[in-house]
């Protein structure tokens, strides 16, 4: 008996270690511990969630209808592939979501339809019309969606946000939780961007480009617009480079004449970092091309030696530098008037990928960080509360084993709060709940050993007898009602949202260790005593 006893205890105190390891982290402790200690430590513990440390929370819809026309514009252009390689001379364009051909004949349809037979087509004076089916724009849209959330989860994650919460809600919303994010504009820039890379030429033999002004003020950009909108060719279009002066911080737009077709897009990068330019000392982005990339670039510029090569994001000119000779290698640069801050965010929206299609802000609340020190207080104020009523309950209640019941509660939130600290949870509000229900039960399971315990007393058993015989007959109620709340825990975690989640991870780790405490924990107390001496009486 006392072996076993010994051996329950010292599982007892390896989990007591253990967990005040994990949870050195969240303690002062921690700063004060020597460095190389630390590095064999965990280096995070209990991380606080969005509710209790402040930071931002965003809705963002994805906007499916561009996702479709975006689609429909890169099926024009393959379309127009296709039909100069076959040498037929027709052009697609675009009009929302429908791609017209101009010309009606059947050697286009023929062409058309074999490469694409999933469009939908018509004839309109002479016209082929073709548009995408509703099953084909109902996966664009969800594919846009579940693109836009991978897209915005790899900039988050390179930004550097401990635990934030990413997830899907409706159709096509996206809900952003970042918890102690200082700069809330600098994330939502960063999430927001499309990140639409394109590689465009100047049109400088257009009459149009020589009417051009050196720069623009920003509150005359439509009227410039309207202007020389007449002036401008139907496949040309006029996109501006934004400048900064330094001493002043006036802003200028530069206007450039540009072809409307893309040579290329930033789907080839596979790389891009922040570098230093040696004789300005401003930062750059050094992008790199995949091979499939670095072959187009080095044919693009190979094709348009001493012509300017402008470079866009989001539809605005970083730099037009005139091509000097064929570059091989494929690398980039992409210069321009930024900080330090605004080119790391630049460099990593284009390593994690554009978005499939805009997205705009449907909700942003700002959590500040005082609301998250009352939330603290007022969970610490209802955890201890419950303990201290629960513990003096019990305590009088069942005196010796109300005390031992005590015990076990006490190692019940230690283990709860170490093993929450081992996995790095994030701890929330609905997650205090979780944990303070956990010691609801915990009081439960005792109550039923300690009522079968009286009634083995009363049928005249030894008080080891009684012991022995309460927790065997208590066992399988016990049992049967942790794996009842476990499913029920499992099945919130599966389809509940954020806070949600948070409860049902809390609850479910509580109501585990709950059945190791009960039944090793106060067992190997009540052996222990009953082993130590010959006991006539069971204080219960």
């Amino acid at each position: 008996m006392k072996k076993n006893v010994k051996w329950r205890f010292s599982i007892i105190a390896l989990a007591l270690v253990a967990s005040f390891i994990a949870l050195l982290p969240n303690t002062p402790i921690y700063k004060l511990m020597n460095k190389a200690y630390r590095d064999l430590m965990p280096d995070k513990g209990i991380v606080l969630g969005l509710d209790l440390q402040g930071g931002i929370y965003l809705v963002f819809e994805v906007e499916g209808d561009k996702a479709v026309q975006l689609s429909a514009k890169r099926i024009a252009g393959s379309i127009n592939k296709l039909l100069s390689k076959k040498e037929i001379k027709a052009e697609a364009t675009v009009s929302g979501t429908e791609i017209i051909i101009p010309a009606a004949s059947t050697e286009i349809r023929k062409a058309v339809e074999d490469a694409y037979p999933t469009l939908s087509s018509k004839d309109s004076d002479g016209r082929l019309v073709y548009t995408l089916s509703e099953k084909e724009i109902k996966s664009i849209k969800e594919f846009a969606t579940d693109q836009a959330l991978e897209t915005i989860r790899n900039r988050i994650d390179q930004f550097g946000v401990a635990e934030p919460v990413i997830q899907r809600q409706g159709e096509g919303e996206i809900v952003v939780q970042l918890p102690g994010v200082k700069d809330p504009k600098r994330a939502i820039d960063l999430i927001g961007k499309t990140a639409q890379l394109e590689f465009k030429l100047v049109d400088d033999e257009s009459p149009a480009a020589a009417e051009l002004p050196a720069s623009v003020k920003p509150v005359d950009e439509e009227d410039f617009l309207a202007k020389i909108k007449g002036k401008v060719p139907e496949t040309d279009e006029i996109l501006f480079e934004r400048h900064t002066s330094k001493e002043t911080g006036d802003v200028t737009k530069r206007p450039y004449l540009l072809k409307k077709d893309s040579l290329m897009t930033g789907e080839y990068i596979s790389e891009a970092r922040v570098a230093i330019d040696s004789r300005f000392n401003t930062p750059y982005i050094s992008v790199t091309f995949n091979p499939d990339g670095a072959k187009l670039f080095e044919e693009v510029t190979g094709k348009h030696v001493k012509k300017r090569l402008a470079i866009i994001l989001d539809g605005n000119v970083y730099s037009a530098p005139v091509i000097q000779e064929k570059i091989s290698g494929g690398s980039a640069q992409i210069s321009g008037s930024y900080t330090m801050d605004e080119a790391k965010d630049l460099a990593i929206v284009l390593r994690a990928g554009s978005l499939p299609a805009p997205v705009h802000m449907l909700q942003n609340i700002t959590v500040g960080p005082s609301l998250g020190e009352d939330s603290i207080a007022a969970g610490k104020r209802t955890g201890i509360m419950a303990f201290l009523l629960v513990a003096l309950f019990m305590a009088i209640y069942y005196k010796l084993a109300g005390i031992i019941a005590d015990f076990a509660l006490v190692l019940n939130i230690v283990f709860l709060l170490g093993a929450m600290a081992a996995m790095n949870a994030t701890l929330t509000m609905p997650g205090i709940a979780g944990i303070v229900l956990a010691i609801g039960m915990a009081v439960d399971t005792n109550v039923l050993m300690f009522e079968r315990m009286r009634d083995e007393l009363k049928l005249g058993k030894t008080p080891r007898a009684a012991v022995d015989s309460g927790y065997d007959k208590a066992f399988l109620t016990i049992v049967d009602s942790h794996v009842t709340t476990l499913i029920t825990a499992a099945v919130l975690f599966q389809f509940g949202t954020g806070p949600i989640k948070g409860f049902a991870v809390t609850l479910s780790i509580g109501i585990t260790i709950n059945l190791f405490t009960a039944l090793i924990g106060t067992k190997a107390a009540f052996d222990y005593i009953n082993s130590s001496k010959e006991v006539k009486h069971l204080s219960i």
